[in-house]
C-alpha cells in the first residue's frame, strides 16, 4: 500500500513540476510572436490577446457603433462598390489613399483607443491610425495586395486585430511565390513590420464554410506630407 501511495505522489509531482511547465513553454511558444516569414520581412503573430468576454465585447460595440461603409475601388477607370465595409479613424483628419480612392479619417472612439494602448504596449510600436474591414461571411474576402501606400511610414508595423470568425490568412514572396498562412483567431494580433510589404503579398481568401461576420482593424502610422 505504501509502495502504491508513493508512486501515486510521485506521479502528481512529476505532472507538477514536469508535464506543467512543459505545456506553459508550448503556450509561450505560441504566443512569443515569432517571424512567421523565411526571409526579407517580419510578421509576428502573438495569437489571442483578449479574453473570450473581451473580444465578444469589443466585436459588438464595434460592429454597431463604427460608421460602416461600403468600401470602393476603381478598376479600369470604373468605380466598384464592394460588400465588405470599411471605416478610417485616427488622431485627427489624415486623408489615406488606396484603390485609387481617397478617405478622410474620423477622431478615435473610446474603444480604438482602448484597442490602440493595448496593442502599442505588447508590440512596443505606436500608431496614430486605424483602416477597419467588415467582412459579412466567408463569401467576403481580400485579393493578393501589399499596404505599400505612399502616406504609410516606410516599413513600419501594421497591427492586425481579429475579431469575430475565425479566418485563414496567406502570405506570398513576391519573387519566388513562397507561401505561408495561418488562421487568425477571434481576439489575436498580429504585427507585420520590417520590408515585409516591399517583398511580400497578403491576402483573406474567401471561403464558402464561413456564414458569421469579422472584423480586423489595422493599426498604422500615417506620415506627413
Amino acid at each position: 500500500m505504501e509502495f502504491v501511495i508513493w508512486n501515486l505522489l510521485f506521479g502528481i509531482c512529476y505532472l507538477e513540476f514536469v508535464i506543467y511547465p512543459i505545456m506553459e513553454l508550448f503556450k509561450f511558444e505560441m504566443n512569443s510572436g515569432r517571424n512567421l516569414l523565411p526571409r526579407d520581412g517580419i510578421v509576428n503573430y502573438f495569437g489571442r490577446i483578449f479574453s473570450e468576454e473581451e473580444a465578444n465585447h469589443f466585436y459588438n460595440i464595434l460592429l454597431n457603433t463604427i460608421a460602416w461603409q461600403n468600401d470602393e475601388t476603381i478598376i479600369f477607370g470604373k468605380r466598384i462598390i464592394t460588400k465588405r465595409k470599411v471605416a478610417w479613424y485616427g488622431q485627427r483628419e489624415f486623408e489615406y489613399t488606396y484603390s485609387k480612392v481617397t478617405k478622410k479619417a474620423k477622431l478615435w472612439t473610446p474603444e480604438l483607443l482602448q484597442l490602440k494602448k493595448e496593442i502599442e504596449t505588447i508590440s512596443g510600436e505606436t500608431f496614430n491610425s486605424c483602416l477597419l474591414n467588415l467582412y459579412h461571411s466567408g463569401a467576403e474576402g481580400m485579393g493578393w495586395h501589399s499596404d505599400a501606400e505612399k502616406d504609410l511610414k516606410k516599413n513600419g508595423a501594421i497591427a492586425s486585430v481579429s475579431l469575430g470568425a475565425e479566418r485563414k490568412f496567406a502570405l506570398k514572396h513576391k519573387q519566388t511565390k513562397e507561401t505561408v498562412s495561418l488562421n487568425l483567431e477571434h481576439g489575436s494580433l498580429l504585427i507585420m513590420k520590417g520590408t515585409t510589404q516591399t517583398h511580400w503579398l497578403h491576402r483573406l481568401p474567401p471561403t464558402k464554410k464561413i456564414h458569421s461576420p469579422r472584423i480586423n482593424l489595422t493599426f498604422r502610422t500615417i506620415v506627413d506630407g
